[in-house]
């Protein structure tokens, strides 16, 4: 049985942001090193609340792979379901804080991702199937072998809880956004919770009122929706109902990041047996934190800081 408490698979990579606000990236002078990724993220920051976690990706044969097992470790998340793809290079990603609360994102991840080239074999079958939250992407299943990998992987889970979906859509890594539509809908059929914003829920479920984007998740079988509202809060909702939890103000240094502290809180939360307007709550608060720093993983709050926000 294993030992972890959330699994994590998907995205890893090294972001480099720039120590200069308000500029293009032709006019950026110097670079801070940090650990990214969104499935990456979401493993760092339910670690720095005291969960076990791992997360299940590949690196590239180069010198940035032993650096984001190091950083894992660093952070206390298992490097163990780490591999190494031959003849790619780990994914590099720059950011512009310009604007800081909405940064663009240039990806280096030609001619294809290492963590896109997750295969069965490569699976650890014990921990998927019985890992107490599992966590998958929209981003995930946007390429072939690692589409088809992470079906196998959700049909092996079973539905059991908790099993949970980060739509995590990103266009430019799409054909299409019927085939990305197609893609995320398949996996609202075989998980507990989902969570995303209106441009997520939109490709999911073909909505993006977060009402009725809400109720077309739970129509899918899915226990708890969550829809990121922005400036609005957020909405989760139940077969025993609905709630707006509103944000919570802080003055954006990046908004980098934000989401996977809030799904890191979300983990937790979940682990914790919470309820669902707590949860928001507390993962609005981890999310506001980051979004008030610069970096993804360095950033991702403790315990102590949530709760003395929400206090």
């Amino acid at each position: 049985m294993t030992t972890l408490e959330l699994l994590t698979v998907g995205r890893v990579g090294v972001d480099l942001y720039p120590e200069q606000s308000g500029v293009s990236l032709a006019e950026v002078s110097t670079f801070a090193k940090s650990l990214g990724g969104t499935a990456t993220n979401v493993a760092v920051a339910a670690a720095r609340l005291g969960r076990r976690s791992a997360v299940f990706t590949k690196v590239g044969e180069d010198d940035f792979g032993p650096y984001v097992r190091n950083a894992l470790s660093g952070f206390g998340v298992s490097p163990e379901h780490v591999g190494t793809e031959p003849g790619l290079l780990t994914p590099v990603v720059f950011c512009a804080l310009n604007p800081p609360a909405d940064p663009p994102l240039l990806f280096y991840r030609r001619p294809t991702a290492p963590d896109l080239r997750l295969r069965p074999e490569d699976v650890p079958w014990d921990e998927v199937e019985n890992v107490p939250l599992f966590w998958v992407t929209g981003t995930g299943v946007c390429e072939e072998p690692a589409r088809a990998t992470q079906r196998e992987m959700l049909l092996r889970r079973g539905r059991r809880d908790h099993t949970v979906l980060d739509l995590d859509y990103r266009p430019m890594f799409w054909e299409s956004e019927d085939v990305a539509r197609a893609e995320i809908s398949w996996m609202l059929d075989h998980v507990t919770v989902a969570v995303g914003n209106r441009t997520e829920v939109e490709i999911a479920v073909g909505t993006d009122d977060p009402d009725e984007a809400a109720k077309r998740l739970l129509d899918r079988g899915v226990r708890l929706a969550i829809v990121k509202k922005g400036a609005e809060g957020v909405l989760v909702a139940t077969e025993q109902g609905s709630w707006t939890v509103p944000p919570h103000p802080v003055e954006v240094v990046c908004g980098l990041g934000a989401g996977d502290a809030f799904g890191g809180a979300l983990a937790h939360g979940l682990l914790a047996g919470w309820d669902p307007v707590r949860i928001a709550e507390y993962a609005n608060v981890a999310g506001a934190l980051v979004a008030s720093r610069l970096a993804c993983a360095d950033a991702m709050p403790t315990s102590a800081e949530i709760e003395a926000e929400l206090s």
